[in-house]
């Protein structure tokens, strides 16, 4: 099966850097998206980047600019460089993987555990 193991979530101070990392393991094909989702308190789930493995990305629309994803293909790993982080980036931030092809698993979605980001001063 696939696990997704996420690293790199903890306190920072507003204007400051941090950088996600999660790791695939097990087989997740030829075409597939990895991204970073987060919720926040009292709020839903929503998603912050994601890449395909054509290497072409999206972002939500407050993170423009500030943060950045990319992959690492040959370790199926996804990275997200956040840059300039402000209070309201705080959420547990939720790995991603998407696979187009499900004859291998029984699911095309798989989830991360989750790592806290909180921006404080």
């Amino acid at each position: 099966q696939v696990q997704l193991v996420e690293s790199g979530g903890g306190l920072v101070q507003p204007g400051g850097s941090l950088r996600l990392s999660c790791t695939a393991s097990g087989y997740i094909g030829s075409i597939n998206v990895m991204g970073w989702y987060r919720q926040a308190p009292g709020k839903q789930r929503e998603l912050v980047a994601s890449i395909t493995s054509g290497d072409n990305t999206n972002y939500e629309d407050s993170v423009k600019g500030r943060f950045s994803v990319s992959r690492d293909h040959a370790r199926n790993t996804v990275h997200l460089q956040m840059n300039s982080v402000k209070p309201e980036d705080t959420a547990v931030y939720y790995c991603n993987l998407f696979i187009r092809d499900s004859s291998v698993y029984q699911r095309n979605t798989f989830w991360g555990q989750g790592t806290q980001v909180t921006v404080s001063s």
